[in-house]
């Protein structure tokens, strides 16, 4: 694998300032790099890893938005500036249900934030940039090819994503700047799409008008503060109209329940389901973390009901380490 300082977007694929109506360079420079440690034992050690490193947007004097991955359970965040500055962070806040995180800087930056554009606006077919940290030789030229619903199986959904081609390959905490020169949104994962018989690779990134209801709340308490949605621990995807179980989280209510991989979730409160976007309003349509969630399941020909006492996942997540 080549070190940081040697990796590069291929020439072809990366952004010629000639080609849009904003200062490139400047705007690129808002973009830092983002390099967190997790304790061994945090909750999502196992599943994300206790080394996390991807990208983040200055936003505001000091304040960095990334994607909440990074720098979920984080005990030390470190900030790779443009210029060769490293400096150290803290893991302000995550919101689940956006994804989005927040890491203040413990120092003074000097980088110019980026404003806030809305993703509302951006249109399919616009020409926009993917901002790695490193400037034009880290970052992709690329456009919006949908917006759409998208269903994680982590228990997420959001309902109009943007996806954007081609993909950056170091997509997370990327900044989507559109032509306006302003951030329309953070990157999240690469996905493939099969694209007129060929297999294609695409960016899923979040949209900026998620972070304006919940940014002061992050700022101010680290978190939403609103009450938390059930959370069953489950990762389940959607297979020929089914929704199926493809993993437990340990310590979490599927797990305490027995359910286990390959178990198929047909109704949740006596509600049919075929979707994964249906199973997930369904769930969040209940009441707040706690609720009992009642599932009829079938599995290996056995078809049983089972009602599952649900969570709050946050709970379950160590509290960043104060500086």
């Amino acid at each position: 694998m080549p070190s940081v300082t040697e990796w590069k977007v291929p020439p072809a694929f990366q952004p010629r300032p000639g080609d849009y109506s904003f200062d490139l360079d400047r705007a690129l420079s808002s973009v830092v790099g983002l390099h967190s440690l997790i304790p061994a034992d945090a909750f999502t050690a196992e599943t994300l890893g206790i080394e996390r490193a991807g990208n983040g947007v200055v936003i505001d004097d000091g304040l960095v938005l990334t994607i909440g991955y990074l720098i979920t359970e984080a005990e030390t965040v470190w900030l790779h500036l443009g210029d060769g500055r490293v400096m150290e962070g803290h893991a302000l806040g995550f919101d689940a249900v956006t994804g989005f995180g927040l890491v203040q800087a413990l120092g003074r930056m000097d980088i110019n934030p980026l404003p806030l554009g809305s993703s509302a606006k951006a249109q399919i077919g616009d020409r926009m940039v993917v901002g790695g940290a490193g400037g034009r030789t880290r970052s992709v030229a690329s456009h919006i090819a949908a917006k759409q619903e998208f269903a994680g199986y982590w228990e997420y959904l959001l309902d109009e994503a943007i996806f954007t081609y081609p993909a950056h390959p170091n997509w997370g905490g990327t900044g989507l700047i559109a032509n306006t020169g302003e951030l329309i949104g953070i990157g999240s994962l690469q996905l493939e799409r099969e694209r007129a018989g060929k297999a294609e690779h695409v960016n899923m990134i979040v949209p900026i008008d998620l972070l304006k209801p919940v940014l002061d709340d992050l700022l101010r308490f680290g978190r939403v503060n609103r009450p938390a949605r059930p959370w069953l621990g489950m990762y389940s995807t959607e297979i020929d109209n089914r929704v199926v179980v493809i993993g437990i989280s340990g310590n979490g209510p599927a797990a305490r329940a027995e359910l286990r991989a390959g178990d198929v979730i047909l109704a949740i409160n006596g509600e049919r389901i075929t979707s994964q976007t249906a199973f997930y309003r369904k769930l969040w349509s209940l009441g707040p973390a706690g609720v009992d969630v009642p599932l009829t399941v079938h599995h290996e020909g056995v078809t049983f009901d089972v009602v599952l006492a649900s969570a709050d996942r946050t709970k379950l997540l160590k509290a960043p380490r104060l500086h």
